[in-house]
C-alpha cells in the first residue's frame, strides 16, 4: 500500500525505470515530455482524488489472496468490458474527462454499485494510465464517503500486458 505522501516519489521511480529501460540514454529525448506530463497528470488526480493506487502486481497478489474486496471497471459495456475485464470485476461507466458533479440518480447507481460497507477495499480501473474514468470512479467512491478507494492505474491494458487472466461476457 502506498501513501499519498510517496506517490511523487513512485511515479518518478516509474519514468526512470521507464527510461533506463528502454536502451538508456539512447531513447533521450524522444517522448520524455509526453511521460512527464502523463505522470504529473496522474499525481494532481491522486492528490484531488483522496484515494490511493495499487500496482498490476500488487493487485494479481491481492485477487491470488482472494482479498475481500470490490473491483469495478469503468469503461464502456460494449466497447471494453464485455470483451474482456480483470476476473470479478463489475461494470460502471465514467466518463473520460473529470466528472465535478453527478446527480442523485448516478450517485445511488454507484453506490448501489460499491454497496453498504464504507470501510470495504475498493479497487477501480479503466483502459490505461491517460485515461480518467479510473479517477472518476476513485474520486467519487471517496466523495460519497469510501475510506478503503484504490485506483488501479495500469489498467485493462497493463493487466493484459502482463499476461494475467482476463473474463469475457458470454
Amino acid at each position: 500500500m502506498l501513501k499519498r505522501g510517496t506517490v511523487l516519489i513512485w511515479l518518478v521511480c516509474i519514468v526512470l525505470v521507464a527510461g533506463l529501460s528502454t536502451n538508456g540514454f539512447a531513447q533521450w529525448g524522444s517522448k520524455e515530455i509526453e511521460t512527464e506530463k502523463t505522470a504529473v497528470n496522474f499525481a494532481k488526480e491522486v492528490e484531488r482524488g483522496g484515494y490511493k493506487i495499487v500496482s498490476t502486481e500488487e493487485l494479481k497478489r491481492w485477487i491470488d489472496q482472494k482479498k475481500n474486496m470490490l473491483i469495478v471497471d469503468t469503461m464502456p459495456y460494449e466497447d471494453s468490458y464485455k470483451k474482456q475485464h480483470i476476473p470479478g470485476a463489475v461494470q460502471y461507466e465514467f466518463q473520460k474527462e473529470e466528472v465535478t458533479n453527478l446527480d442523485d440518480k448516478a450517485k445511488a447507481a454507484f453506490e448501489k454499485i460499491l454497496g453498504p460497507n464504507k470501510k470495504r477495499l475498493i479497487v477501480i480501473y479503466c483502459g490505461f494510465t491517460k485515461c480518467g474514468r479510473s479517477h472518476n470512479g476513485a474520486m467519487w467512491a471517496v466523495n460519497l464517503g469510501y475510506k478503503n478507494v484504490y485506483r488501479y492505474p495500469g489498467g485493462i491494458k497493463a493487466w493484459v500486458e502482463a499476461e494475467y487472466p482476463v473474463e469475457k461476457v458470454q
